[in-house]
């Protein structure tokens, strides 16, 4: 699986554990190998394609490995079975292969706790996937939903106008009235731009290379403006209240 023994060596235990899965999901359910012990044995460790030289280092890297999967989840004691011998349990069957705990490893770069809670969950999936166009489409539709139901548009409504018009200077529905004009301009810009550059692309077409530290950062980007324009809606809120609550004749 990792032909070099240098390469293998340079791997970190959790990259490591992508190919030690992959190697454990292709065994039978009651495979002797699904034990430590037995999985290092002389003429049975992964180790012995590789030269004598390395092969100590290459069982403690493994190893190294092994003890990832467990903490994980990836891999469990069989139940009944005290002798150590353990199953692939079924988080670690889904991510049965390299790809898959490289998504797991990168989704805890995921700060699911400070998200703006109408993406959090609706994103995450999609992230621990490794499919972040499709997160970072799915938390820029929420900012477009959002801005839509606080402006009171309608479903036909939708994009950079959608954005140009609710935050319009000086008389858009969201846009902060005690903004000096070239702060609410810039506010308008902001949304527009966001939904222009990280929503409209991956709703026309698939887009590859995006890696995981670029994923966060627009779904943090849409997480800001969610919560700008629940300050928006709940300021409208406010005034709408404040002025229904005038008794009759007050100016």
């Amino acid at each position: 699986m990792v032909p070099n023994a240098e390469d293998l060596l340079a791997l970190e235990p959790e990259e490591l554990a992508g190919v030690l899965l992959e190697r454990l999901a292709s065994l039978a359910e009651n495979a002797s190998s699904l034990q430590l012990y037995n999985f290092l044995l002389p003429g049975q460790s992964p180790a012995v394609d590789y030269p004598q030289e390395y092969r100590d280092r290459i069982n403690r890297a493994f190893t190294e490995a092994w003890v990832w999967l467990e903490r994980e989840g990836l891999i469990a004691p069989r139940p009944g079975n005290n002798q150590g011998f353990m199953f692939v349990t079924r988080r670690g069957k889904k991510l049965a292969n390299r790809q898959g705990v490289d998504c797991y490893r990168h989704a805890s770069l995921f700060p699911k706790s400070i998200v703006h809670p109408a993406i959090a969950q609706k994103v995450y999936p999609a992230f621990l996937r490794g499919e972040y166009d499709t997160a970072i489409f799915q938390a820029f539709r929420e900012v477009e939903v959002a801005v839509r139901e606080a402006g009171g548009y309608s479903q036909s409504d939708v994009g950079v106008p959608l954005m140009r018009a609710a935050f319009s200077v000086p008389h858009g529905p969201l846009t902060d009235k005690t903004l000096v004009p070239a702060e609410q301009q810039a506010m308008s810009d902001l949304f527009a731009g966001a939904i222009g550059s990280f929503k409209n692309p991956a709703s026309h077409r698939s887009q590859t290379g995006i890696q995981p530290a670029e994923a966060v950062g627009c779904i943090m980007l849409a997480s800001h403006l969610l919560r700008i324009v629940d300050e928006r809606k709940a300021a409208m809120q406010s005034l709408t209240g404040a002025a229904s609550a005038k008794p009759a004749g007050a100016h």
